[in-house]
This record gives structure tokens, sequence and C-alpha cells, in this order.
């Protein structure tokens, strides 16, 4: 039997205000003047000097603000790249993403796309990166997609939605800094942070699971519940608790897997647009089958912080688009394999993926 031998996340500094040594951690890793550094910001920072204005530019250093209304997709990062190179004198001397799942899904991406040659789309799927990415720096302004921990870059392509999963794709450096969450809108954070939990849930329910997965679903878990459902916490406890529960979830399906839920909400995502936190709820909630006690707790969370889901998205589409939908659910063998067993063939349909998919 051969195991994983997977990377992580070489260092990471964690506080209230540990943004603000981001100068310090840059520094001795800028290869020439002439070899900016590039920040990827989420655009919702824009006017706010209250971060933007702690960003340490010098030199030729550049931020570009990206909107992260939508999904990343390979196309962007071409994009992203290619502007960076026609704009740099020199190859960058890193990359730094600030934002959500989206913000620091695509860093990865442009900074293993500035070493390797094609298309972001070559490489959707498992070990398909040749060479290191450059130096790439996550800090996240949400938690609980587990972007800031993970070996993947999750894109969706014009054929697929799947990430560029290697050993090159984690962060040189995380910083953490719960700071950075304080103003994100309610509705936003639960459902980011939803991912977190519906990690937790689908690794610890896996036929992957096993102790090193187990050990930080376990944690991820409890810090979900407490942050969803006690009234003890003050709001920075709150924002410590999710980020590092995002960490640990991370960490979970790391050497495990997810399931059912995230199976489908690529499907969601693929063809309606469907932001990752939101489709994962709106599958979730119906899955009571495959997770019946965290579907339960899941629906009381969401009582509890007053979030309606929206209904019929799928009400309206025609049997070519569901097939559209089933087909990429059903492409991610991993997920399914983890969450039924080898045989899961036998247990999942089309059929039974349209009945569930016409319910939301």
């Amino acid at each position: 039997m051969s195991y994983k031998n997977f990377p992580m996340v070489p260092r990471v500094i964690f506080g209230r205000g540990s943004f603000n040594q981001l100068s310090d951690i840059l520094a001795p890793k800028r290869l020439s003047i002439n070899a900016p550094f590039i920040f990827l910001v989420d655009d919702v920072f824009k006017a706010d000097t209250w971060l933007t204005s702690r960003i340490p530019l010098s030199y030729e250093d550049k931020i570009l603000y990206i909107s992260a209304n939508e999904e990343p997709k390979t196309e962007q990062v071409d994009d992203l790249v290619e502007e960076i190179i026609l704009n740099t004198k020199e190859r960058p001397s890193g990359i730094i993403g600030i934002g959500g799942g989206t913000l620091l899904d695509l860093a990865k991406a442009v900074a293993i796309m500035l070493t390797n040659e094609g298309e972001a789309k070559d490489y959707q799927g498992w070990d398909l990166v040749k060479n290191p990415a450059v130096y790439h720096v996550g800090i996240p302004t949400i938690s609980g997609t587990g972007a800031e921990v993970s070996r993947t870059t999750v894109l969706t392509g014009p054929s697929k939605k799947l990430g560029i999963n290697s050993d090159f794709t984690p962060f040189d450096q995380v910083v953490l800094d719960s700071e950075l969450t304080k103003n994100v809108p309610t509705d936003q954070w639960f459902y980011t942070g939803m991912d977190c939990y519906i990690h937790c849930i689908e690794s610890l329910n896996g036929t992957y699971l096993n102790a090193f997965s187990q050990s930080y679903g376990d944690i991820a878990l409890t810090l979900c519940k407490e942050v969803f459902l006690s009234d003890e916490l003050s709001k920075t406890e709150i924002q410590e608790k999710l980020m590092m529960a995002s960490w640990h979830g991370g960490m979970s399906i790391a050497y495990s897997q997810v399931g059912v839920a995230h199976a489908m909400s690529y499907g969601l995502s693929y063809l309606l647009g469907t932001k990752h936190g939101i489709g994962n709820c709106i599958v979730f909630d119906h899955l009571e089958e495959f997770y019946p006690e965290g579907v339960k707790l899941f629906k009381e969370m969401k009582i509890k912080h007053n979030i309606s889901l929206p209904k019929g998205i799928c009400a309206d589409l025609s049997d070519d688009q569901l097939d559209t939908m089933i087909d990429i659910a059903l492409d991610l063998v991993p997920l399914w394999e983890n969450a039924l067993g080898k045989n899961w063939q036998k247990k999942i349909t089309r059929k039974k993926l349209k009945e569930l998919y016409q319910k939301m």
C-alpha cells in the first residue's frame, strides 16, 4: 500500500494585527528591485484604506483588484498571468492573495502558471504541474474555505470545474489575522463558514477517514459548533475560532476527501455560476439521506442565524442542462468513493442525482 506524501504550508503566522508584519515577511524574499511583489486583492477592499494602506508596496510592486463575485476561471488566470508578464521587467518575487477562497485560489494558480507553460486548463487534475510555482502567500479575509491550507486551486474551466491539485500548489506562507474578517456580511460569513462545517461532515463520514484526518476534523467540527451554536463567545473569539476551524477543516480533507455536497455543488457552480459556499449550503440542505446528523445540525444553525437559502434554482433547467451538471458531479470519482465506498456507482444513479437537483 502506498501512502500520500502531501505537502503542508511551511510557514504560518497567527494573531490579530499580524498583517502588519507582512513587510518583514516579504523583504527577504525579494529577488531584485525589478522583480515586484504582485498583490491580488478582493476589490471589496478598494475603498477600505484600513486594509489597503497597510499593504507594503515598494519599487515596482503592484496591487491588482479583482472581483470575487464569480468563481475563479482558468481563463481569468491566463489573463492575469499575461498582464503580469507584459507589465513586469522580471519574473515577480512573489504573488500575495488577499481575500476569500476565490482570491486565494487565483493567487495559487497565477503563481503556478508563471513558471509552467500552456494554459491553466491544461493543469486541471492531479499532479500535472511540472515546475515549482513562484513564491506565494495567502492572507484570508474570510474564514471557512480552507483554501489557505489546501494543495488545490479550484477553477472553472471550459469543460469542467476541477482543481489544479499538486505539491506546488500550497502557499509558502500564510498570514492568519482574524481582524481582517471583522467586516464580513452575516450571510457571506455563514455560507463560507458552512463550507468548513461541510468539509468536516464529509471528511468524518467518509470511507477515506483515518486518524490523521479525524483528529483535524474533530477539532474543526467542535469549533464550528461553538461558533455557530454558542451564545457565549465574543466577536473576537468567533473570528479567531472560525479562522482555526477553517485551517483544521482544510487539513482534515488534505488527508481524506470531501463528498456528496461538494461533488454536486461543483455542478451548480459550473452551469449556474453559483458561488461555492452558498452552493454547498443549497445542496447540503437536501442530503439527509447521506449525512442525517450533519444536515439536522445545519438546519439548526440556519434557523439560529436567520438564513434563508435560495429556492428553485434548478426549476427551469432543461434535461440537457441537468445532464451537464450530473456529468460534472459524477466526474469527481474520489469524492463519490470517499462518500459511498468503492461500489459508489451502484448507490448513486443519474436518476437519483436529477431528482436531488430538481429539489434545489
